[in-house]
């Protein structure tokens, strides 16, 4: 059978290797840590768990709209104005089977052959493999600690081309945790709106974004680029992962080509997923969300004090999502070798640099604090004997 050349070139992503990897010594009786993936242990809220059940029940869940239940649209609308203050049109706002998807509505509408597109260096690799597959020519743009590990303005001048066509931007990060300053992503999508070229701004974790001094939470791309295109997720700051649900915020222009290609993609996104995630909005359903943030503060807390005990880096501590990327260049070891060897002898999953892209792809390791405290206070004791015996050998 022949392979397509497109799917030929797609990377694993390593962060799911390494997790077979652990799945495969648990079932050999270990007793493995997982920080590999970036999945919250909490699980939906209880009202969301509540609604799928009575979803369940009432037994008929036919197809939906394309585009996601007007109920929900409008839910989300109502969500962008409470938290960040943002009016923008239900119909403007697009569900989703899950933020992949969403990514793969909004590539498929704008990327054709040959397009270049600006993306930082580390990233989430799944949002290059998309761009990869619809032509694109990803150009990788290495960042660093003095940038927070994203783009800034003078860095995608500096890259700037006549192939290029847009700019990709995630803000707080995968794999760093990090996030871009308000003034700097302005200016990004100012330079890339007078080039005429669209800004794609992953927002999945903007909701666990540490808030400021008056409470407020971080401030989304739309307050200052009304067009830009913004993909997020119900399954962070909501706890779904597995109800694979998202949805993506395009400009009105946009709608009817994202409607036409959700048709032909998927049909719709799941409708017990949608009925649950009405729940989502609810007060108290909101305070649950806000809680578990305060919690993953806690965590984040708990691990870089660990680290730093253990003597592995941070080169720039988090301010959102539950990621850290910490330095492994003094061990000796790569980050792939770090990376085997502690699942090995510590029993800990984590993921290794090279998922993310080429810069500190050696050097880094991503550790995700999504886990349990109890967990990760066990698994920091296991890395600090491992790190003992590393230095003693």
């Amino acid at each position: 059978m022949k392979i397509s050349q497109r799917a030929k070139a797609i990377d694993p992503f390593f962060a799911m290797e390494f997790g077979k990897r652990a799945a495969a010594l648990g079932e050999l009786g270990h007793d493995v840590i997982r920080l590999s993936l970036g999945e919250p242990d909490f699980g939906a809220p209880p009202a969301v768990l509540e609604a799928a059940a009575e979803a369940a029940r009432a037994g008929a869940l036919p197809y939906t709209a394309a585009l996601g239940m007007p109920a929900l649209r409008q839910a989300l609308a109502g969500f962008y104005l409470r938290e960040h203050g943002v009016s923008i049109a239900p119909e403007r706002i697009i569900v989703t089977a899950g933020a992949s998807a969403a990514l793969l509505l909004v590539t498929a509408a704008l990327v054709d052959p040959g397009d270049e597109v600006i993306v930082g260096d580390p990233s989430y690799p799944c949002n290059r493999q998309f761009l990869g597959s619809f032509g694109a020519d990803v150009r990788l743009v290495a960042t660093g600690p003095a940038s927070r590990f994203q783009l800034d303005a003078a860095s995608v001048r500096a890259n700037w081309s006549e192939r290029t066509r847009g700019v990709m931007v995630a803000t707080p990060s995968n794999p760093t945790g990090t996030s871009v300053p308000p003034d700097e992503l302005a200016a990004i999508c100012d330079w890339a709106r007078r080039h005429d070229a669209w800004r794609i701004v992953d927002e999945i974790y903007l909701n666990l974004g540490d808030r400021d001094g008056a409470g407020r939470p971080p401030q989304t791309v739309l307050a200052v680029d009304d067009d830009a295109i913004v993909i997020n997720s119900f399954s962070k700051y909501f706890g779904m992962t597995g109800w694979r649900l998202g949805w993506c915020v395009v400009p009105e222009a946009l709608v009817p080509t994202m409607e036409r290609l959700a048709q032909n993609y998927y049909i719709c996104p799941s409708t017990i997923a949608q009925q649950a995630a009405l729940a989502c909005f609810t007060d108290a359903s909101l305070a649950v969300c806000e809680e578990r943030r305060l919690e993953f503060g806690r965590r984040r807390k708990l691990v870089l004090e660990g680290l730093a005990d253990i003597g592995l880096p941070v080169p720039v501590p988090p301010d959102g999502a539950f990621y850290v990327y910490f330095d492994v260049s003094g061990t000796g070891l790569t980050s792939w070798q770090f990376c085997e060897r502690v699942l090995q002898e510590a029993h800990v999953a984590l993921t290794p640099g090279k998922d993310f892209g080429q810069c500190g792809a050696d050097t880094h390791v991503r550790l995700s604090y999504a886990a349990s405290a109890a967990h990760l206070a066990e698994a920091l004791r296991r890395l600090g004997e491992f790190m003992a015996r590393l230095r003693a050998s």
